[in-house]
């Protein structure tokens, strides 16, 4: 459908009123008929005449609004719906993507939106639009938030995710007008964010343009002494890629196999990142070629394989059979990497022409063919599953930068699939763990996963998993996620479900603690807790925001208040409680520490203090008490606080193990590292870490880490370190 530029300016009267110079009102008029050309080509005309109403209302919103590049806004939305127009998206789509930063930039609203274009574009404006009237800490924080935003209207409605990526493919496109600073900050949150979503929800082609335009942008030298080096080498390449496919073509068609044979040529970004991760030159990376075989069934497919290694022989180790197991965007092909002439290696991927759709435009796929039982459809579910795990993340972390967080570890891009007991197939990143495993089968048995056996042997839980393992977790109901796990997770849903239960885990043992401190500054006063008036706290709570005394308690337990000045807010009006005085030592009963308190109970690791030691507790906002040596060094500095002190004193049957670090010099000779394992191994002690540092030829410094229960363990552990010959000198450190 076309129109001439007088019949445009007739039916949208909205343009009539611009305040732009002629120029650019016809330029406007091309770019508006050229979308509706596009869009004619799928859509009903009363569709395309909605299209144009849009176009009219976009443009009359941001008139005499202008880009960094100095052109008018309205260039910008029109350019979003073309990019979707491309890939045939639906009218709504279309509409929403012109309208998508009205919200945002001009003074019309949701409301506004809903009531002209109906209240499914106005939503997904609505979802695209960033968090402007909401005040942040941080730009981070913010960026966080409006990505959290995003991902919660995805889950709605995937084309929230298709108008925001072509959003900023042509953003990313016109980012020269922006300032340096700008153009590395935007480039680096595409590479990390954005190309790895469209990654994720299958649409290679548009991944591919953003990583090379991130890449362009955040390290401009680097791109163009590559572009410069792979365009010297492009001549050469194109005629032996050609010789390629005109050699596969021809046996393909002896074969009988009716096949469409292309090179694919390899994408700058995809080619730095293979340098720089595996150390390679360039050369190196470069001298592979790629042939892509698309066909019209599946069983053509493993067909042509079984040509293709006929007439080249495959390398061992790199097939990989993507239609049998798909990648979790529901990419499928098959690839395999072949010793071509002069033992060059040449990369094949093999493809219906669904699965190449489906490569290209991945979930959009969804929008081009409308049957409920279609490659696009299946992909659609695999995106939307992906998404309600995204969902169960955001329930569970805490603010919104640790949900970017785990969104960037959810979006890394490799995968290993290994297998449960029943032969079921799991799908983890590579690099993924046990621990990974057990809470992608559920979160329950991550929670309380104790073991592991890999391949039928019991193996460590920290250990990688490769494709083609079998993995069976072990399980006890009394266990406890370990905070160490943190350190090797991969998983998004492994980090954030571990998070959740110690942050949960930590409030508890906050509220128990607080309990103690409270009562404690109460001794003496008054009864308890329970016979507090209960107006007197709900007043109290009022004033700190809080709905619940276990809030309060929380406070107190992980040290944001101080319990004595809570006591005394929480008081009757009377005062303390006449008909029971309080000791003179009420506020001097020291609180004992078992060892077993949880998170809320730290040690410093600066004095590592021990029972039998005389120690003091220091109140550390968000920690909770920190329990130092009364001779620690840190002491002193932290007595400028006097109020943050509280007294403390151990139980008489302490009810875990401590950390003590030792220092100790011995003679450099052969085995005497062993010599210092087996004798700490005989007084019953557990080494955490062991480094040495040598002092001279003669003289080497040992730093142990050892696990005791107390005092007089280390001594036990000490004497028997000074009985050795080759030890010259030994310390307790902190």
């Amino acid at each position: 459908m076309s129109a001439t530029l007088r019949e445009v300016r007739d039916t949208i009267q909205p343009l009539q009123k611009l305040a732009v110079d002629e120029e650019w009102l016809d330029d406007l008029h091309l770019r508006i008929d050229d979308l509706c050309i596009i869009a004619s080509e799928y859509l009903e005309p009363d569709q395309v005449e909605r299209l144009r109403d849009a176009c009219g209302f976009a443009a009359e919103a941001h008139s005499g609004i202008y880009r960094k590049s100095g052109e008018p806004y309205i260039f910008h939305p029109l350019a979003v719906a073309r990019i979707l127009a491309n890939v045939r998206f639906d009218s709504i789509t279309l509409q929403a993507a012109l309208l998508h930063d009205v919200i945002e930039d001009t003074h019309y609203s949701k409301e506004q939106i809903s009531a002209r274009f109906g209240p499914e574009a106005a939503d997904l404006v609505d979802g695209v639009s960033k968090l402007t009237q909401i005040q942040f800490n941080s730009k981070l924080e913010a960026q966080a938030e409006n990505f959290r935003k995003m991902f919660l209207a995805m889950a709605k409605d995937l084309r929230v995710i298709m108008i925001k990526l072509a959003d900023r493919l042509h953003n990313m496109r016109t980012l020269g007008a922006m300032r340096p600073e700008s153009r590395r900050r935007i480039a680096r949150e595409t590479l990390e964010i954005f190309a790895p979503i469209a990654g994720r929800l299958g649409m290679n082609h548009l991944r591919q343009e953003l990583e090379n335009l991130g890449f362009s942008h955040l390290y401009p030298l680097r791109f163009r002494v590559l572009q410069d080096a792979v365009r010297r080498l492009s001549g050469n390449r194109r005629e032996i890629v050609g010789q390629l496919e005109s050699r596969i073509q021809t046996r393909l068609e002896e074969e009988g196999i009716q096949a469409r044979v292309m090179g694919r040529g390899k994408h700058l970004w995809g080619i730095y990142r293979k340098m720089h991760g595996k150390r390679l030159p360039f050369k190196d990376v470069y001298d592979v070629y790629a042939v892509r075989v698309v066909v019209d069934t599946v069983d053509n497919c493993y067909r042509v394989l079984g040509v293709m290694h006929n007439l080249y022989k495959p390398y061992m180790n790199r097939f990989k059979d993507y239609i049998a197991i798909p990648k979790a965007n529901g990419y499928q092909s098959l690839h395999t990497v072949l010793f071509g002439p002069n033992i060059v290696p040449i990369e094949v991927q093999i493809r219906t022409e669904e699965m190449h759709v489906m490569a290209e435009v991945g979930v959009a796929a969804h929008w081009r063919y409308k049957s409920g039982d279609g490659q696009g459809s299946h992909t659609q579910q695999r995106a939307r599953e992906w998404l309600q795990k995204l969902l169960d993340m955001q329930r569970r972390a805490g603010n919104p930068v640790e949900f970017l967080e785990s969104v960037k570890v959810d979006l890394f891009p490799d995968e290993v699939y290994v297998f449960t007991p029943r032969g079921e197939i799991v799908e983890l990143p590579r690099g993924a763990t046990a621990v990974d495993f057990a809470y992608a089968i559920h979160s329950d048995v991550g929670n309380t996963c104790v073991g592991a056996k890999v391949d039928r042997r019991l193996a460590p839980l920290r250990t990688p998993l490769t494709t083609g393992q079998t993995v069976e977790v072990i399980i006890t109901p009394t266990a406890r996620p370990n905070p160490a796990w943190l350190n090797f997770v991969v998983t998004a849903k492994a980090r954030s479900s571990i998070r959740h239960y110690l942050k949960h885990l930590q409030r508890e043992e906050a509220v128990l603690l607080g309990k103690r401190l409270l009562e404690k500054a109460l001794a003496g006063r008054i009864g308890g807790l329970g016979e507090l008036p209960a107006a007197q706290v709900q007043t109290l709570l009022r004033e700190f925001n809080l709905s619940h005394i276990n809030d309060l308690l929380a406070d107190i337990g992980l040290g944001n208040r101080f319990a004595a000045l809570i006591a005394k807010r929480l008081m009757p009006e009377g005062g303390e409680d006449e008909t029971r005085p309080p000791p003179e030592d009420a506020d001097a009963r020291p609180l004992l520490i078992k060892g077993t308190e949880g998170t809320v109970v730290g040690f410093g690791k600066c004095c590592r203090p021990l029972p039998g030691d005389a120690i003091i507790g220091y109140l550390n906002a968000g920690r909770g008490i920190v329990i130092h040596r009364d001779n620690c060094k840190n002491v002193a500095s932290y007595k400028k606080s006097p109020e943050k002190w509280i007294e403390v004193e151990w139980e008489q049957q302490p009810g875990a193990d401590f950390s003590a670090e030792l220092r100790l010099e011995v003679v450099n000779k052969r085995g005497v590292l062993a010599t210092i394992a087996a004798a700490i191994s005989s007084t019953d002690t557990n080494i955490e870490t062991i480094n040495t540092t040598e002092r001279d030829g003669n003289t080497t410094t040992v730093h142990l880490l050892l696990n005791v229960r107390d005092r007089a363990h280390l001594a036990r552990v000490m004497r028997r370190l000074r009985t050795l010959p080759e030890t010259l000198k030994l310390a307790r450190r902190g």
